[in-house]
């Protein structure tokens, strides 16, 4: 089993990079037209379908590794001396993600458009699984289905999942981390034995019809991801506001994004999510101020003072 030891100096490393949902580099771009969400993504489960069915990765390394194995993923197509290798599709496992038009600019209106993100386990890390709202310490490279890598990052970085394109924060709740993480004293730490996998996405997972943080993914494009998943920092309080993010999830859908209490309060153009949100329902008063936290700061509880049925900090009239 692969064991890692890697400079303390890149844990310190925080961002959203390659995989965070943003419009950078749009002005240089081609413009494509809006499509319809369900058109595009019926298109896309065909196409991803197709890849899978017709690809396959190293998994007899992994299987029967060698002493001198790098315990990298490396996809083929299944042809020639290949052709008796086992599809991805038949390794793979699915989730339904529903997507609104809203998550993009200029398209048509429609909600609860299904998406299916498959994801793929090739070896169980020996911890646990971040949530949606916590920071995970990971290496991934990205590239589009014909092979072709758009981005990578192989020194680990520190990225806050929510913070991410929708599939690819999702498939990396899909995967176990390493274990503690072990100072080795000169300057690097060892993981454990983490988790390897890979996440394979429809556009409306990703950019849909953006083009990514630099300007180049081409509009309406599947991509993939191969991850290592080292360690993540349970319940992390990304706006610090006491509340772990993944507790601010109010609708239990998966999406921190789409959770705004005080929405109807903030100027036109400014939208901030309660995980992204220090004063959730815009009184004056500080979410941390509302909430129950223990002597040494941690949160235990919400509060309803007035015995309404709403909590302290959604309640602007409290």
């Amino acid at each position: 089993m692969k064991r890692n030891k890697l400079s303390i100096f890149f844990l310190l490393v925080i961002g959203l990079y390659s995989c965070r949902n943003d419009d950078d580099g749009l002005l240089d771009a081609e413009v494509v037209p809006p499509r319809l969400l369900s058109e595009v993504a019926a298109e896309d489960e065909t196409e991803l379908n197709e890849y899978l069915s017709t690809h396959f990765y190293n998994y007899e390394d992994f299987e029967n590794p060698s002493d001198d194995f790098d315990f990298n993923i490396v996809i083929d197509t299944i042809a020639g001396d290949n052709s008796s290798k086992r599809p991805l599709i038949d390794d793979v496992q699915s989730e339904i993600i529903l997507v609104s038009s809203d998550n993009f600019s200029g398209l048509e209106e429609e909600n609860d458009v299904p998406h299916k993100l498959y994801y793929l386990e090739v070896r169980p890390g020996e911890g646990e699984s971040p949530t949606i709202g916590d920071n995970a310490i990971i290496s991934y490279e990205g590239s589009y289905l014909d092979g072709n890598l758009f981005d990578s990052s192989i020194p680990p970085l520190s990225l806050y999942l929510s913070g991410t394109v929708r599939g690819f924060g999702q498939g990396i709740t899909k995967f176990k981390s390493g274990g503690e993480i072990v100072d080795n004293g000169d300057g690097t730490v060892d993981f454990g034995t983490y988790g390897i996998g890979v996440i394979f996405m429809p556009s409306g997972l990703g950019y849909g019809n953006g083009r990514g943080p630099s300007g180049t993914i081409p509009a309406y494009s599947p991509l993939v991801f191969k991850v290592d998943s080292f360690s993540f920092v349970e319940n992390t309080d990304f706006d610090g506001d006491g509340i772990p993010s993944i507790l601010e999830d109010l609708n239990g859908d998966g999406d921190l994004n789409n959770d705004n209490t005080d929405e109807d309060t903030e100027p036109l153009g400014i939208y901030l999510a309660n995980h992204n949100d220090s004063d959730d329902d815009a009184d004056g008063i500080p979410t941390i101020d509302e909430i129950e936290l223990d002597a040494d700061g941690n949160f235990v509880g919400f509060k309803d003072t007035d015995g309404d049925g709403i909590y302290d900090h959604l309640d602007n009239d409290n």
